[in-house]
């Protein structure tokens, strides 16, 4: 409405709860023929400082920000020592002693199963709970302070992701077993208490459609290092 002076409805590629962030994100808007890079401009000016328009794409009439996209992929980063240009940027869990070995063993366990039923804050609101996981990963800075989850799925359900690193977590500290969560995934039991890792950790960070897939066009800190470079092990 400030922009372009009319009522207009954007529809997002997806949702995210409070604190959540994303260095990539789609949004679409039906609006009248303008100068791209006029808009583009003025979108940026009027936006606050957290947040960027990188660029306008048309597409055809049909397509869809939240219903075509075949994949998305999520990042979460953990620092284990207090850190405070980290703060906003990653979620502290100080002075945890992780077993990182039996962390990475649940993490290569995600794949084998579509069904996130026991991973999910409110399944009965869904249709169905099948989600396909095509890839997953848990990284470990040299100076093992900082870690970086990874995963990648054609679909998240509610508070997916955050559950996952939150059961990673327990079986870091040993509260829970490997088997036992397989044994959640396999039996689609969910936990008595559900407790779902901090929000500030969580970025959106890829999202692809059949027609378009862009590299993230910006990095935030060095907590999104590349870990080609060595940063992550």
């Amino acid at each position: 409405m400030k922009v372009l002076k009319t009522p207009t409805t954007i529809l997002g590629c997806g949702r995210t709860d409070t604190g959540v962030h994303a260095s990539q994100y789609f949004f679409q808007a039906d609006m009248a023929e303008t100068d791209p890079d006029e808009l583009l401009r003025k979108l940026n000016f009027a936006l606050p400082p957290d947040i960027v328009v990188f660029a306008i794409i048309p597409v055809h009439d049909r397509a869809s920000a939240r219903y075509d996209a075949v994949l998305r992929r999520y990042d979460y980063f953990i620092h284990l020592r207090k850190d405070p240009f980290l703060q906003n940027s990653s979620a502290m869990y100080a002075g945890l002693n992780l077993d990182i070995t039996a962390m990475r063993t649940a993490v290569a366990l995600l794949p084998g199963y579509d069904d996130y039923y026991a991973l999910c804050k409110s399944p009965a609101k869904y249709e169905h709970t099948i989600c396909r996981v095509s890839e997953a990963h848990l990284w470990m800075d040299q100076r093992g302070e900082r870690l970086r989850f990874q995963i990648s799925a054609n679909r998240f359900l509610a508070g997916m992701i955050r559950i996952i690193v939150g059961r990673l977590l327990e079986i870091g500290v040993g509260r829970m077993s490997v088997q036992d969560f397989e044994a959640h995934l396999a039996n689609k039991q969910t936990p008595r208490i559900i407790t779902g890792a901090h929000a500030q950790g969580l970025y959106l960070s890829k999202v692809v459609y059949p027609y378009l897939e862009l590299p993230q066009a910006t990095i935030f800190s060095d907590v999104f290092a590349d870990d080609r470079q060595g940063y992550w092990g």
